[in-house]
């Protein structure tokens, strides 16, 4: 693909990055997906400072990828909890993938935690797999394809009706 055929300051990547590629805020979303809710508990389990963890809250929040439920446990003042959105909930593949390539790349010995599937109880794992179901290898079998605003924008709305 010429480098002149794609409008780099569209990139998905680097978009997505400023989201949610600070260390913080992927491990609030990994905790997230394990179910915690609660500030205590995100800041118990993490370890982080309380000011970055508020930060890195706020963020999410901000982006549509966690949303504040209020919540009041007996006796005590109403507080806030912490829930992935469907924008956060779409980010799990992602997490997933991380965790596959640090299991792979970086665990010293077996990896610390695998994944099951809940009905089955066989181990999950990410696969790229193209519209027409072929399963790929890797990016040798990926074609970039620059897409202009307008294809782009009709892909998309065709993807969302074939979701409805």
């Amino acid at each position: 693909m010429s480098e002149a055929l794609w409008d780099r300051s569209r990139c998905s990547v680097a978009g997505t990055l400023a989201v949610v590629g600070e260390k913080w805020s992927l491990l609030v979303l990994r905790e997230a997906f394990f179910g915690v809710r609660r500030f205590a508990d995100f800041q118990r389990v993490l370890g982080a400072p309380k000011a970055v963890l508020s930060d890195r809250l706020a963020t999410l929040v901000e982006q549509g990828i966690l949303r504040r439920v209020p919540y009041q446990a007996e006796g005590e003042r109403q507080r806030q909890e912490y829930r992935l959105t469907t924008k956060g909930r779409d980010l799990y593949p992602t997490l997933v993938a991380l965790m596959q390539w640090g299991d792979t790349h970086l665990a010293d010995g077996p990896p610390p935690l695998e994944l099951q599937h809940q009905d089955c109880g066989a181990p999950v794992h990410l696969e790229l797999v193209c519209e027409a179901g072929h399963r790929l290898s890797g990016a040798w079998e990926v074609r970039p394809v620059a897409q202009s605003r307008a294809n782009a924008l009709v892909a998309h709305t065709l993807a969302e009706d074939a979701k409805a």
